[in-house]
């Protein structure tokens, strides 16, 4: 689907794809920019179309950062492998089930879950420093690979904070350091972005032409976030983390007050 869009409101969708594309490659949570200035420039349009552009938009960064990543930090192919996969799973199965169920199931326990992570990550520093695996072999797989369905099939239905959603679970479950974290997290990222495209596309739900202006600009942004982390490192991660957090409960909390 294409849409005339005013060159200024047009800008400004690109401007927000960068600000989310760079955001979004080192912690997670680019959707809190990029959704909510999709919502502003088009108020009339239905939901899937609105779904549908994020994800055509996001897809372009998360591919690029995951790129990165993998030349730069080199993520275990098979953890990422197998959470991927599940991912492009849940996240096709949450998008063709989205007009179903009500999003006001998921976001108190959304909002629940950041705020306990928040506070666990702030009272103890060295939470994600380091590497340091606490399973190996077909537990840590099976662990990926439920991370992976899960977190996908929330991606798919309801979306805002997947990306900051795997850092959070590859840190405390998996035992990632936060740089570790975030390069799996693109990768796992990529496909939920992939299997809700693969619902959508077919539908005709994308506005193609905002879709691809605002995939190069979070493209752009996705390649400066992943060097930007991985030149900074943990530390650097950890504190974006907290601040995209902190964003996170905040907006959901908004939500569910209104």
């Amino acid at each position: 689907m294409t849409v005339e869009v005013d060159p200024t409101l047009l800008a400004l969708l690109v401007l927000a794809a960068l600000a989310a594309g760079w955001v979004d490659a080192v912690v997670g949570g680019g959707g809190l920019i990029q959704l909510p200035v999709l919502l502003l420039v088009f108020p009339g349009a239905a939901p899937a179309q609105v779904l549908a552009t994020n994800k055509l938009a996001s897809i372009f960064g998360t591919a690029t950062a995951s790129l990165t990543y993998a030349r730069r930090i080199r993520p275990d192919p098979r953890t990422a492998g197998t959470m991927a996969l599940c991912a492009l799973v849940g996240s096709s199965g949450g998008a063709a089930l989205a007009h179903l169920l009500s999003n006001a199931v998921f976001r108190p326990l959304a909002l629940g879950a950041l705020v306990v992570v928040a506070l666990i990550t702030w009272r103890r520093p060295d939470l994600g420093e380091h590497t340091e695996l606490r399973h190996s072999g077909r537990p840590h797989l099976a662990r990926a690979a439920a991370i992976g369905a899960v977190i996908g099939f929330y991606d798919g239905i309801f979306g805002p904070g997947t990306g900051t959603f795997l850092v959070i679970a590859l840190v405390t479950v998996l035992g990632y350091s936060f740089l570790d974290a975030s390069g799996t997290a693109k990768i796992t990222n990529f496909a939920t972005n992939l299997g809700a495209l693969l619902v959508f596309v077919p539908l005709g739900a994308p506005m193609w032409g905002v879709g691809i202006a605002m995939g190069l600009a979070n493209l752009a942004g996705g390649y400066l976030g992943a060097r930007t982390a991985l030149a900074r490192g943990s530390g650097f991660v950890r504190v974006v983390f907290l601040l995209v957090v902190s964003v996170l409960i905040v907006r959901l909390g908004w939500d569910l007050l209104t």
